[in-house]
């Protein structure tokens, strides 16, 4: 497994237990936030309006008064949709979502249809539609490790797995923690907790961790935005470290963070061909530019969306993410680009491209619009489909990354 040194951890330190850091109050802009206006002139409505406040999770926001409405409107949802699922733990039991189900991830909870009860579909058709629409903030924790897979994952471990992992790092180096540190004070460097000794501490622990479980990925840039909301919503570092290895090992495809970046570029592959049958119009327009879609699409693949989309947004991809699998970014990814279609193809620079979708990812405030888009207006998009696609642009991917590494052999020999 690893080397277990003989030092102890500090008395104060058991990420096991301890919760990390506490979730702000859910409540809208109030005179204790900073608001910057201009005094508007009687009875003109002032657009220009900017509002400052911390979001749910501890990032700062700025917004317009739209913005503010339909962070308001996407608030008082969460409060609704908290509801329903309060009924459903006082109708069907506080862990009914615990039970065996159907598994769009695969692996060992997949039921066949034929054995299934009839108890069990229905769980797994409610739960769908229920993540779908959102898991409160409260009990993501619970379900996000319940239905990804990670806490069977850890049942198969010694409880004291994670704190003997964390020692037998302490004190080492190698090129993933010398890479790790780097990154460290660039990773969300506005958050208030994560940009403190203790926030960058925990966030370095769950890294290196799994730096150290699986030497093959190490650690790749993208993965530290990826384990700082993971600590954000998971609240302890054990849970957040779970929910990371679950994540690489189990719902994205394999070798995405690895050195040469495999997985990713036959994501990226898999993602221009799904464009190009979903949004032929875009597509086409966008190669008669000359633009590569890659040139956004990668840091969505790698950050799982979590540089581009507020918070609350993202967070609400990764709750359809860890239910139903990676097919999910793919279609989130096409609904953006989908969503301003129209200002897409009459567009003829580069550069205005790029801006067009960084600004509409940045305000994608309201969940359910980029939601409802995704799923209803991209269409279906089966997991057997993309997994044979990426089959056959895997063998294209390894071929050009052969070819590049004799390229390189060959330059150095002459060199």
């Amino acid at each position: 497994m690893f080397g277990i040194q003989t030092r102890d951890v500090a008395d104060d330190f058991n990420p096991r237990r301890r919760t990390l850091w506490n979730t702000p109050n859910a409540s809208m802009p109030t005179t204790t936030h900073t608001i910057r206006y201009n005094t508007p002139k009687k009875g003109l409505f002032n657009a220009h309006l900017m509002v400052k406040f911390e979001d749910l999770y501890g990032f700062m926001v700025e917004g317009n008064v739209d913005d503010v409405n339909v962070l308001n409107e996407v608030r008082e949802r969460i409060r609704e949709q908290g509801r329903v699922w309060w009924a459903l733990e006082a109708s069907k039991g506080a862990n009914w979502y615990l039970q065996p189900k159907i598994s769009s991830n695969g692996g060992d909870s997949v039921i066949s249809v034929t054995s299934l009860k009839l108890s069990v579909l229905t769980n797994t058709i409610t739960l769908r539609r229920l993540i779908r629409k959102g898991v409160p903030p409260v009990l993501r924790p619970k379900v996000w490790l319940s239905v990804s897979g990670a806490a069977k994952k850890r049942s198969t471990v010694p409880e004291t797995y994670y704190d003997e992992l964390i020692r037998a790092t302490e004190g080492k180096t190698t090129p993933a923690t010398r890479q790790i540190d780097h990154d460290l004070p660039r990773t969300f460097p506005c958050h208030p907790w994560l940009n403190n000794e203790e926030g960058q501490a925990s966030l370095r622990r769950v890294l290196v961790g799994y730096s150290f479980r699986d030497s093959e990925v190490g650690y790749c840039q993208g993965l530290n935005y990826v384990a700082a909301f993971l600590l954000l919503v998971m609240k302890t570092e054990e849970d957040a470290f779970w929910m990371l290895a679950v994540l690489l090992e189990n719902v994205l495809v394999s070798d995405c963070y690895t050195d040469n970046l495999s997985g990713c570029h036959v994501e990226q592959r898999v993602f221009k061909d799904l464009l190009a049958k979903k949004c032929p119009r875009i597509a086409a327009h966008l190669e008669a530019m000359g633009f590569d879609v890659s040139l956004v699409a990668t840091e969505w693949f790698l950050c799982l969306f979590s540089k581009s989309l507020p918070s609350e947004t993202t967070l609400r991809v990764w709750d359809v993410l860890f239910n139903e699998g990676a097919k999910v970014l793919f279609h989130v990814a096409l609904a953006i680009i989908k969503m301003r279609e129209d200002d897409l193809l009459r567009i003829q620079h580069i550069g205005d491209v790029i801006d067009i979708l960084q600004t509409t990812t940045h305000h994608l405030y309201d969940p359910d619009e980029l939601l409802t888009f995704a799923f209803d207006k991209v269409g279906s998009m089966t997991s057997n489909t993309i997994t044979k696609e990426r089959k056959r642009q895997e063998t294209v991917v390894m071929a050009e990354l052969d070819q590049r590494i004799r390229r390189l052999s060959s330059l150095k020999m002459d060199g």
